[in-house]
């Protein structure tokens, strides 16, 4: 049994399917989809710290003494169609899901007990978001379904209250926070519980120790479960299960520890933004490129949407993620299940990264930049002439090589027209004998 200690917890395996998934969606949903300008902080932005873009946007779109809490009745989520997001999930090869039950905002996406008359069920949609999604993933796909959740909420007055105690008292975490996640793990069975916004207080505050010792030995998922490393000032990147670090985190090179980058598709937001620019949203070859980047050095990435306020996925999102599960059929070989190679990226050719399938004992080479000459070089495989061959992901004949000393290897690519290229944004050669 596990001990509320970081001692015994950060000893705890991490369940093996989180390493071999490697790409996962991410689902930034809540009342701030409502005004769905600048960014999901919206209202801290506005009320807090005051931008005046934000006061600004209120002043000229809503009457006076309008409030965030107004919003929450215009959360109606009437295209919401969990099947359709489900096939979607599917669609874009992604292996987990992680949807924000709440947000710093406070207001859960299922009916909580702990967040009376500022949920989905009492408030805007009338039905339990988190409940209708995790049954259609698990009816219609293979995806692990996983749970966001904000431990602090900025203007809750019990947070406040503790924090001018200087976190000595602990009124929010034992009345809301706490219960909450005991709540959603007991009544949804998430497998990966993804924990944020520590709100400068430190783990000791949130009893995290205490929480994730039931979680790893009595919940009904302490077999499966994984988490992240977002448990209070001072855990990131230090403590519990796979690490974080900070948003959009790619160190580009191997790491001694199972790690995450979390970034999105809309460089400007998590939630959804009615003002965002098509120039605002990555193109399927960045997206690739941060795939590819990432599973190299041992992370997963989980890559951002932000739905509407009426349920829809906007189709520049649903575009991007069948494009990446379009790019996944060809290439998936080289992305799921892999594990790091000796080497991470090429030391001769830039825009090659290696992955190492250690089932078939194969080295793939994944490559984000067709040669003009139609001939790659690469500078870390030790080719065996006469035992390895080179194959492309999605082509059918072997290529034809030639080893260049004790280390590196030249290849012919075949001459294909556009229409024969077995996919675009990337390719991977698989190397078998090196």
């Amino acid at each position: 049994r596990y001990e509320p200690t970081w001692g015994s917890l950060d000893a705890r395996p991490l369940p093996a399917w989180f390493d071999e998934a490697k790409f996962g969606v991410f689902i930034h949903w809540g009342v701030f989809s409502v005004p769905s300008f600048g960014s999901e902080w919206f209202w801290w932005y506005w009320q807090k710290e005051k931008r005046e873009p934000y006061v600004k946007f209120m002043d000229a779109n809503y009457p006076p003494g309008f409030s965030y809490e107004d919003f929450g009745p215009l959360f109606t989520a009437e295209f919401f169609d969990p099947n359709q997001w489900a096939d979607i999930l599917k669609a874009s090869g992604a292996k987990y899901v992680v949807l924000t039950s709440k947000h710093h905002e406070g207001f859960t996406l299922w009916g909580s007990k702990y967040s009376w008359n500022w949920n989905a069920v009492d408030v805007g949609p009338k039905r339990d978001l988190v409940a209708e999604l995790a049954t259609s993933v698990r009816n219609r796909t293979d995806l692990h379904f996983g749970l966001y959740h904000s431990l602090f909420e900025w203007f809750n007055p019990l947070f406040l209250e503790d924090a001018t105690n200087a976190f000595n008292t602990s009124k929010f975490p034992t009345s809301k926070s706490l219960p909450e996640l005991y709540e959603i793990v007991t009544k949804y069975q998430p497998e990966i519980i993804w924990s944020d916004g520590d709100g400068n207080a430190p783990d000791t505050y949130w009893n995290s120790t205490g929480f994730l010792a039931w979680l790893y030995n009595d919940s009904p998922v302490r077999d499966t479960v994984v988490t992240n490393d977002r448990w209070g000032v001072g855990s990131i990147c230090a403590h519990g299960g796979f690490y974080t670090c900070s948003d959009r985190y790619n160190p580009g090179r191997l790491l001694p520890h199972k790690w995450e980058n979390c970034m999105t598709i809309d460089r400007g937001s998590w939630g959804y933004r009615r003002d965002a620019r098509l120039r605002d949203y990555l193109p399927i070859e960045d997206l690739v490129k941060q795939l590819v980047e990432t599973v190299s050095c041992g992370g997963n990435l989980l890559m951002n949407i932000g739905p509407t306020h009426d349920g829809r996925i906007a189709v520049v999102f649903e575009e991007r993620l069948r494009q990446v599960g379009s790019w996944l059929e060809v290439n998936g070989e080289a992305i799921y299940g892999t594990k790091p190679w000796r080497a991470q990226n090429d030391t001769v050719t830039p825009g090659v990264w290696y992955t190492f399938t250690p089932k078939e004992g194969k080295v793939n080479a994944l490559f984000l930049n067709w040669p003009v000459s139609g001939i790659l070089e690469l500078g870390e495989p030790q080719a065996k002439p006469g035992e390895t061959q080179v194959k492309l992901a999605g082509y059918r004949e072997l290529l034809k090589w030639v080893a260049l000393g004790e280390k590196g290897m030249v290849i012919a690519l075949p001459q294909l027209t556009p229409q024969q290229m077995p996919c675009q944004w990337g390719w991977t050669l698989q190397l078998t004998d090196v």
